[in-house]
């Protein structure tokens, strides 16, 4: 009976967990091509379920790898351009997100970052972590990674 009983709790188990994981078909891979070159070693989304992980974005020109000319502020502004491209470019707006972190190469810019970043939100902000970090990618000033949730 302890036998018949421990199978069919380790077959109830396996089965739980094979539920639980996830396949390749639940995982949608999103690159546009509208804001990053599409020849990069990652995806600019991944939906997996009701959340959308993007890429850390950067205030790159559209479909280039050439920051933009004008220092933290038009860095920042061309950076939520492409977060507000990207999303809608996959059917989703910068309502539907829920965390940011942004990473700055000075956080002394912290204020002009935050002064270009609320213009993007009507009054509900995302949940939002903020750091200096030494170096960022093509030497940028600002990068800002975002969650979204969606039906």
């Amino acid at each position: 009976m302890r036998n018949i009983l421990l199978i069919l709790s380790v077959s109830f188990c396996l089965v739980t967990l094979s539920s639980l994981a996830k396949s390749s078909d639940d995982i949608e891979y999103l690159n546009s091509g509208k804001v990053l070159p599409t020849n990069l070693p990652f995806s600019e989304a991944i939906r997996v379920d009701d959340t959308i992980y993007l890429s850390g974005q950067i205030g790159i020109k559209p479909g280039t790898l050439e920051l933009v000319a004008g220092g933290i502020e038009a860095e920042s502004k061309q950076t939520m351009e492409n977060i507000k491209m990207s999303l809608e470019a996959n059917g989703y707006n910068m309502s539907d997100l829920v965390k940011c972190t942004v990473m700055l190469s000075d956080i002394s810019e912290w204020a002009t970052f935050n002064g270009v970043y609320k213009t993007y939100f009507s009054g509900k902000y995302p949940a939002r972590s903020a750091f200096g970090a030494d170096g960022l990618a093509l030497g940028a000033k600002v990068e800002v990674e975002c969650i979204a949730a969606v039906d």
